[in-house]
């Protein structure tokens, strides 16, 4: 039964409730689940290729007997696959695997360009690392000195009258802030050669991987966002376009085969966005430039707060200098700069010093001096407030260089230390869309 409206010279017809039940229930409505499935499953995979780019952060699988042999004869991209090389089958985070390695990009392609060693040394200023250190051990040099010359002679230190030992540690307290001095001069001056920062960079970031996690999710927290987000909405659209290939094809495999599309297309996709374009575009009333690009200012400042708290510190700079390669040139350095002490302060004593205990002794004695004088200079760069002050001046210079950074400088910094893996990232995503395209498979047919 058809029913006429009219009004205003337009006439409608309406097909009666019946007719619009029949129309419905010809439709199959798990088709129409399709679109909305593909967009869950685009996120779903996005979320969890993400957590698999960052954790876990060790190593967990099963060691696999004559992979390990066999993988030097895999393609270099199969090798990539963490744990492969070691001959296991598992997984560890992409980039914590590489931890290593992205501490050496992090120093070639970006913290070299924004200072050199002589800069960062400057920047944390020779004359406060002085005065600081020179403040800290001043409760500790009579302790320190006189539990050296007890070490070597402790019969002659013993046997010294009261006074003669007040006079000692007397003097040296008094010539221990020249000293210090002194070796901070000489190590400016030579601080190309004393201190590695790419070394520094690459044990640090190697023994604390959770640091370049850390880069990776607070510089890129809205980029990483906008990924896993981007699977819904990237993820339906192609879900649409599955509807009629289902039908038609009519096979159980297409189902599967469109997940590995959708997961593979919607991170390509979406990992694309955040660097391209490199430069900004206008097109009419919008401006199009890559999600990362267009935050130059903000992933600067916040870049530079994490170099300055936990990678570039004074604690750091120190272990390198006092205990890196160049630890022996460290450690001649002081003991020269003690010599001259050593010999003032025990004066006329000296000759009675070096029969007691044969030149050997003496020379031990200078040596100790210096050891000691390496341990309470490292105890004061521990000082959290010391090392927080100098850490601002740190994070100030590296701020103002990198926003002001051209835009492909600027990309490189962070893009190229995993832009090698990015493949990595698609095939999870198309690896996982398959399993979702199974799991949406029976789905749909089960409704």
């Amino acid at each position: 039964m058809m029913a006429q409206l009219s009004g205003f010279g337009l006439q409608f017809t309406l097909a009666s409730a019946s007719e619009v039940t029949s129309l419905l229930s010809g439709i199959d409505w798990s088709l129409a689940m399709i679109p909305l499935i593909s967009g869950i499953i685009g996120y779903i995979t996005n979320w969890v290729g993400i957590k698999m780019l960052f954790y876990p952060m060790s190593f967990y699988g099963v060691r696999v007997p004559g992979l390990k042999n066999l993988s030097r004869f895999l393609p270099k991209k199969i090798q990539q696959i963490p744990g492969v090389l070691r001959g296991k089958v598992g997984w560890q985070g992409i980039i914590p695997s590489r931890a290593a390695k992205m501490g050496s990009i992090a120093v070639d392609k970006g913290i070299a360009k924004l200072g050199s060693e002589r800069e960062f040394y400057e920047e944390f200023g020779r004359d406060k690392l002085a005065q600081h250190v020179i403040a800290t051990a001043n409760g500790e040099i009579r302790e320190i000195t006189e539990a050296a010359i007890r070490a070597e002679y402790p019969a002659l230190w013993a046997a010294a009258p009261q006074q003669v030992r007040e006079n000692i540690l007397d003097r040296v307290q008094q010539q221990i802030p020249f000293v210090i001095e002194s070796v901070t001069d000489e190590l400016g001056e030579n601080i190309t050669d004393m201190l590695d920062v790419k070394l520094m960079v690459v044990e640090h970031i190697r023994e604390n991987p959770e640091l370049v996690n850390r880069i990776f999710l607070e510089c890129g927290d809205r980029e990483l966002k906008f990924i896993v987000n981007s699977g819904f909405m990237i993820g339906t659209p192609l879900g649409m376009l599955t509807i009629p290939l289902f039908v038609y094809i009519d096979a159980w495999w297409v189902l599967p085969v469109a997940g590995v599309f959708v997961g593979y297309t919607t991170n390509w996709i979406a990992l694309k966005v955040i660097f391209n374009p490199l430069y900004e575009h206008k097109v009419g009333p919008f401006r199009i430039q890559g999600l990362f690009m267009k935050r130059q200012d903000e992933v600067s400042e916040t870049y530079a707060s994490i170099i300055a708290e936990d990678i570039i510190t004074m604690v750091n700079v120190g272990k390198n200098v006092m205990h890196g390669r160049q630890a022996d040139r460290t450690r001649l350095m002081i003991q020269r700069a003690m010599r001259p002490v050593v010999d003032d302060v025990m004066g006329a004593m000296a000759p009675v010093i070096r029969a007691a205990g044969g030149t050997e002794s003496y020379q031990n004695l200078r040596k100790t001096a210096a050891d000691e004088g390496v341990g309470f200079a490292m105890e004061a760069l521990h000082d959290p407030e010391f090392s927080e002050a100098r850490s601002d001046a740190i994070r100030e210079m590296l701020y103002d260089r990198m926003k002001v950074l051209n835009e492909a400088e600027y990309a490189e910094m962070l893009h190229t230390a995993f832009e090698e893996d990015e493949w990595l990232l698609i095939l999870i995503g198309a690896v996982l869309g398959f399993i979702a395209g199974w799991l949406q498979l029976l789905l749909i047919t089960a409704l």
